[in-house]
């Protein structure tokens, strides 16, 4: 035979969910059009693309002009669109009727924009199970594309990692296509001629064989570095015009001709995995390093090309034991989406369950359940933006379940509690919940409230995030001559600022969460509470506590009790949470009892409050009178407060406590230093507030408190609208 080859370049382009607006503008101006520009005069070139639904919803509301020249391109047979779930979540993570109904969503919405019918799709992260196939083929897909290493795990060699393969699960049959590691690591970074010589030794060894390269739209262009080679050097040009060049034996055809016109290679059955970096990625901090020593190690053996398919890391759903805040935006998307099925069932109003869908489906974006090299978890934004979604959608079936029984009508004032194992660790949590708030309260984790959402902003106060050690740590300590990573406070090294200050890298013991109960040296500092050095001197904070419900026509309280002890000493915390209907406050009281006499105990109580950014004057503390205490960023020690209030107006939010007696009072920024493509950078998590007291017993041994949470909400700032009205579109171009 005549040697030939024939290339399929999938491109995937992405952006999360509650992205910043300019990122996504910098991406598209910076990428995605000047590839288009670029790839428009090669008319005999063809590619498969895929635009994740966030990113081409986007494009469709501020880039129409980009759309239409799509339409042009898939009409001139060059460009085919791969679909895939909407919202780009990891696809195991969830139930059946999701991962169906969010592929079969958007390749509608693609059909009815593009005038496309869509046959193939993009894992996303690769995350691959093969209990998925029955679900992608029953949502109408029939080929994907997945890394090569994933094949070499299941026992292929180089020479077969061409054209496709048939793999099944339950009668339903998929094909996949590995996309060549080797050709990726080559584009865009080497000599256009390395790929080009690269594609003919395939040609020459495998005639006709079809060769897949899948990539991130991101790699071309999204860096300053990458911008210049690809774009200004020419790189991607001299590309198009050798592929072009070489079409005699070189031809670029999509996965859907790939597929209609070449038989499978085989058949084959994938071990659950994803790409290498994930794998990884979701190992414990501890055991990365680790990992990273043996891997290079073997890698300088001669045995290392033999054993590097079958050498892996861990499982994708390790991150929601590595990270408890993940399990807990878990745990509470797959509450919505129980909540949205039953909805289904009982015959809810359509309209309303097609808006409740579509925030659930936002709510399942993969960034904020993960943490790779970039942002992932650690981003507060990407975070913030999957909560209001799922809060959105959880108000919404509150209206559509109504007429059955099991929600409430729009104004509508109540209060009700619902206890259950929410979290999956066969303990009782319990769901306080009224027409303003809903607080998730763990009694037998220190009785904290983990979660505490205000219902008519879609606002999370505690998607708060606890710091910990990770890989990208250690770097820096090894940098700085420091060896190991240790358990205690680290200046940032220079340039790695927050603030106009230097911040400390800390690592805490226990989640940063609300009502968490702490007794401390009676010369404990603010320094050391912040930095989590401070000792822990009761066994209060993470222990379980009984628990006991009470409910009234117009309120219900929560009301927990622990008989612990502190410096050794026996003591009793009775605290409880009230939640009123038709108010807008949030009452927490505590009773210390077996307080014995003459003795003074340094108690303090935890609070977390998780908005964005500070550092800015729309974002600051004020005391009782309204005088402004410093933005959102600063570090607080009051010593004899009666309340404290903290605003953020581009949220539209106030939280203002009120202490029944006067309180040392600690407020402090939560920063975390993260690894993204632009360096080291530190962000703030949540605020912290910590009243504190020098506690002393009466004469019966007990001692009390009362604090008043006052959360006020109203419209957010107007020039922040934009980002808040795309969103209120879309989802009402869902319903339609």
């Amino acid at each position: 035979m005549i040697p030939s080859v024939h290339l399929c370049w999938v491109l995937h382009n992405h952006q999360p969910v509650g992205n910043f607006e300019g990122s996504f503008e910098a991406a598209y101006q910076n990428c995605y059009l000047p590839f288009l520009d670029v790839f428009e005069p090669f008319e005999s070139l063809a590619i498969s693309l895929h635009t994740s639904g966030p990113l081409l919803l986007w494009l469709d509301q501020r880039h129409p002009e980009y759309l239409d020249r799509l339409r042009t391109l898939i009409e001139a047979g060059r460009i085919e669109i791969l679909g895939g779930p909407q919202y780009e979540p990891i696809l195991t993570m969830l139930p059946k009727r999701d991962r169906i109904g969010q592929i079969v969503s958007y390749s509608r919405w693609l059909e009815r924009t593009l005038g496309v019918t869509v046959a193939g799709m993009w894992i996303p992260e690769r995350v691959w199970e093969a209990s998925l196939i029955p679900d992608l083929v029953a949502a109408g897909i029939r080929y994907t594309v997945l890394e090569d290493s994933q094949f070499r795990a299941a026992g292929l060699t180089d020479a077969q990692l061409t054209g496709y393969y048939l793999s099944d699960d339950e009668g339903s049959v998929l094909r996949i296509f590995p996309s060549s590691e080797r050709l990726r690591r080559a584009v865009p970074i080497g000599p256009v001629r390395q790929t080009i010589d690269a594609c003919w030794q395939i040609a020459q060894t495998q005639p006709g064989a079809v060769l897949t390269l899948s990539d991130a739209g991101e790699k071309f262009g999204g860096s300053p570095d990458s911008h210049r080679q690809v774009y200004r050097d020419g790189w991607l040009r001299t590309f198009f015009a050798a592929l072009t060049d070489n079409a005699p034996w070189l031809r670029t055809i999509t996965l859907a001709e790939a597929s209609e016109r070449t038989a499978p290679a085989g058949k084959i059955q994938l071990p659950d995995c994803s790409h290498r970096g994930m794998n990884e990625w979701t190992l414990p901090a501890v055991q990365q390093p680790t990992y990273q020593e043996a891997t290079e190690e073997l890698s300088h053996t001669a045995a290392w090309e033999t054993l590097r398919p079958f050498v892996r890391g861990g499982s994708w759903r390790n991150f929601r034991v590595k990270y408890a805040e993940a399990n807990e935006m878990y745990a509470y998307m797959l509450y919505v989406s129980g909540r949205l099925s039953d909805a289904e069932a009982a015959g809810a109003d359509r309209g309303l369950l097609a808006a409740a869908r579509d925030h659930l489906y936002r709510g399942q974006s993969n960034g904020p359940y993960w943490h790779g090299n970039g942002g992932g978890i650690y981003s507060p934004h990407l975070r913030n933006a999957n909560y209001h979604h799922l809060i959105r959608a959880d108000a919404i079936l509150d209206e559509a379940l109504n007429s059955f029984g099991d929600g409430h009508a729009v104004g509508a004032t109540f209060a009700e509690a619902q206890v259950e194992d929410f979290d999956f660790d066969l303990l009782q949590e319990v769901r306080l919940a009224s027409e303003r708030a809903t607080l998730w309260v763990a009694p037998g984790r220190g009785g904290r409230i983990y979660q505490w959402d205000l219902r008519d902003l879609g606002h999370n106060l505690l998607a708060s995030l606890q710091r910990r050690p990770e890989p990208h740590h250690r770097h820096l300590f090894e940098d700085a001559g420091q060896g190991d990573v240790p358990t205690v406070a680290f200046h940032g090294r220079s340039g790695c600022t927050y603030g106009g200050s230097e911040p400390q890298l800390a690592y805490d013991r226990y989640p940063r969460k609300s009502m968490m109960d702490h007794f401390y040296d009676a010369d404990a500092t603010l320094d050391q509470v912040a930095s989590g050095t401070a000792l822990e001197r009761g066994d209060f904070v993470d222990s379980p506590f009984e628990a006991k419900l009470r409910r009234a026509s117009d309120r219900v309280q929560l009301q927990m009790r622990r008989d612990g002890n502190a410096w050794g000493l026996p003591i009793s915390i009775t605290k409880a949470v009230t939640l009123t209907a038709g108010s807008d406050e949030v009452a927490v009281t505590y009773l210390l009892e077996n307080l014995p006499p003459h003795r003074t105990f340094h108690f303090g109580v935890e609070f977390h409050f998780a908005s964005l950014a500070a550092g800015t004057e729309d974002r600051f503390f004020s005391d009782t009178d309204g005088q402004r205490l410093g933005h959102l960023g600063s570090r607080l020690d009051l010593p004899n407060a009666t309340g404290l209030a903290w605003q953020d107006r581009w949220l539209g939010l106030t939280v203002d406590l009120k202490l029944d007696r006067p309180s040392m009072l600690w407020a402090f920024p939560v920063e975390t230093l993260n690894q993204s493509q632009r360096g080291f950078e530190w962000m703030q998590q949540s605020v912290c507030l910590l009243p504190h007291w020098n506690v002393r017993g009466d004469a019966a041994g007990r001692w009390a408190v009362r604090m008043t949470w006052r959360i006020s909400t109203s419209p957010r700032d107007t020039a922040q609208m934009p980002l808040l009205q795309r969103s209120v579109e879309w989802s009402r171009a869902a319903v339609g």
